[in-house]
């Protein structure tokens, strides 16, 4: 019968080895992108995160200050006769203030979640598959 191509050959590029791996590659793109896509949202937690943590000392360094100057002023003019042994007792309270923000910092610093937590467990997850473990 001639030079006719059969019916079944008529479309190599549908069918298979170059259709596999045009798919298999087509899942690796869309399971990187999706990887790529968490791991910006971790980023961008984190990033929020860490400007919390800055506001929050800045804000809590400030009002501190404040409230120590204006105590220590306030008692000075009320103590104007000791104000040495009031001077002295303020610088004490305020020191132990400072230790007691320090450490309340160090424990909201700890508390946070470990960076791309998320990402690490999804491409653990896909390892695990790949090599069969299911």
């Amino acid at each position: 019968m001639g030079e006719n191509a059969r019916p079944e050959e008529a479309t190599p590029a549908d069918s298979g080895l170059f259709h596999s791996l045009k798919g298999l590659l087509a899942t690796f793109v869309a399971t990187a992108h999706t990887r790529l896509e968490l791991l910006a949202t971790e980023v961008e937690e984190e990033k929020l995160r860490v400007f919390s943590l800055l506001t929050l000392i800045v804000a809590a360094v400030f009002t501190l200050l404040l409230g120590v100057v204006l105590a220590i002023a306030l008692v000075v003019a009320a103590f104007w006769d000791n104000r040495i042994a009031v001077l002295s007792g303020l610088t004490v309270l305020s020191f132990a203030a400072f230790v007691l923000l320090a450490r309340r910092f160090q424990q909201v610093a700890k508390r946070g979640s470990p960076l791309f937590a998320h990402s690490l467990a999804e491409l653990r997850e896909d390892l695990r598959r790949l090599r069969g473990r299911e």
